[in-house]
């Protein structure tokens, strides 16, 4: 139930006893604040407010969010680990429906393992590579790099030209 105290300044509040179960059941579906607001036709300050005003508004809103979130979560540990799961396939033969029960497996997904290992252990798995600036080089080391740098560039491109040459020769397929 909303707050029964009667604020002594301001509009009274919009806040109804059904929106509690209303905003559960979206948050559920993942919505954000944002979106709440958009569907109970108030601002996104005024979802705010309901739910410093309303603690049982806030639980709610806390509830379906925290087990939408645990629910992708644990979708997306499936997909990285791989799972298994019954399946009945349909086959007809003769006329006659067969239902045959299996075991459907999935295997590992590599993507949603690398975003789980990411998410998880950061200092382990980013992209990003931190450098200290303390490293120093000598003139004779970055002249041999960037000629090492320039000579692979070169062959790349003459690589590629290669390739687009002979896909132009190529006879088109029919």
């Amino acid at each position: 139930m909303p707050n029964t105290k009667k604020p002594t300044v301001g509009r009274p509040t919009a806040l109804k006893p059904e929106f509690i179960d209303q905003a559960y059941n979206y948050c559920l579906l993942g919505a954000t604040d944002a979106q709440l607001a958009g569907f109970f036709g108030v601002s996104e300050k005024t979802i705010n407010t309901w739910k410093k005003q309303a603690p049982e508004f806030a639980d709610s809103l806390k509830r379906g969010k925290t087990l939408a979130d645990a629910q992708v979560a644990n979708s997306l540990f499936h997909r990285a680990t791989g799972y298994s799961h019954p399946e009945t396939k349909v086959n007809i033969a003769d006329g006659q429906v067969i239902l045959t029960d299996v075991t459907k497996h999935h295997p590992p997904d590599t993507t949603a393992a690398i975003f789980w290992l990411k998410n998880r252990q950061p200092d382990k798995w980013r992209d990003k590579v931190e450098v200290n600036g303390s490293l120093k080089l000598d003139k004779e080391t970055l002249d041999m790099i960037e000629t090492q740098f320039v000579t692979k560039m070169a062959a790349a491109h003459e690589r590629q030209k290669a390739v687009l040459a002979e896909r132009e020769a190529r006879p088109e397929a029919e």
